[in-house]
């Protein structure tokens, strides 16, 4: 299984995830032209998409889907919540409703050879999820856009070999900023995003002997900045009660404009 940020950042997302037939787009935030850069580093085309799954309506995980689907016709996979504030989005344009499919926020599908599973998440949009992916006995997971994390959140995301996490803000740069008091009460709430050492916190009830990379990512633009993540959630990682240190693993950050080197699993 291979993974690739494409972007990431409040400005716009899209990662990839594919094996060596089929090919996944999570997330369309970014124009169609960028998509199409990122995949080509890859040897893949907007055409070869089997599947576009969306997290949630938010412009920018969606702000390219019309293009991409105008364009390439690929299937679209999101919650019937999400579905239908998508269909409400003024930005979206004339899309071929067909090409969407409705799934539950706690479902199994199967697109070619990978195996996928939806998780629900507490986030300011109409039904978010996230998505876990199995493949030839590899595990990966991409989670974003979440308020908290408990019980399910932690038991759904064990074993895994990859991970795309969260690590939006650093607590007092947000504070601190210019953002309006209730952008900042939003953000900070249960259902708004992931501060880097609540980002940290969650890692440590998942890492295992087993995981190879941890990608940090949806980096706020304006309340944090790559090197706070890294540190942040590497210290929380040393100073756990696990076994492992920081510098046990792979810790990338997920680049706003650039997109990363492709891993594989």
């Amino acid at each position: 299984m291979r993974m690739k940020s494409i972007a990431s950042g409040s400005s716009g997302n899209a990662i990839y995830v594919g094996s060596d037939t089929t090919h996944i787009l999570v997330d369309a935030g970014i124009s169609a032209k960028r998509i199409e850069e990122g995949l080509n580093q890859m040897d893949v085309c907007g055409k070869d998409l089997d599947a576009v799954l969306i997290t949630h309506e938010h412009s920018d995980h969606i702000g390219g889907l019309g293009v991409m689907c105008r364009k390439y016709g690929v299937p679209v996979y999101a919650t019937k919540g999400t579905i239908e504030a998508i269909w409400h989005t003024s930005g979206l344009g004339c899309v071929d409703q067909s090409l969407f499919h409705e799934i539950s926020s706690e479902e199994k599908f199967i697109v070619k050879d990978i195996t996928i599973r939806t998780m629900k998440i507490s986030h300011d949009a109409a039904q978010p999820v996230a998505y876990r992916f199995l493949h030839e006995g590899k595990k990966a997971a991409i989670i974003t856009d979440l308020g908290m994390y408990d019980d399910y959140i932690i038991g759904n995301l064990q074993g895994l070999n990859a991970i795309y996490l969260e690590a939006n803000h650093d607590v007092r740069m947000l504070q601190t900023g210019r953002y309006p008091y209730p952008l900042k009460q939003r953000i900070l709430g249960k259902r708004g995003h992931l501060s880097n050492e609540a980002s940290g916190k969650l890692l440590t009830c998942l890492l295992n002997d087993h995981m190879e990379h941890i990608f940090l990512s949806h980096l706020s633009h304006e309340n944090n900045l790559p090197e706070l993540a890294y540190e942040a959630v590497r210290l929380e990682v040393t100073m756990s009660e696990t076994p492992y240190r920081g510098d046990d693993f792979n810790i990338e950050i997920a680049q706003r404009s650039e997109p990363s080197a492709c891993i594989e699993l």
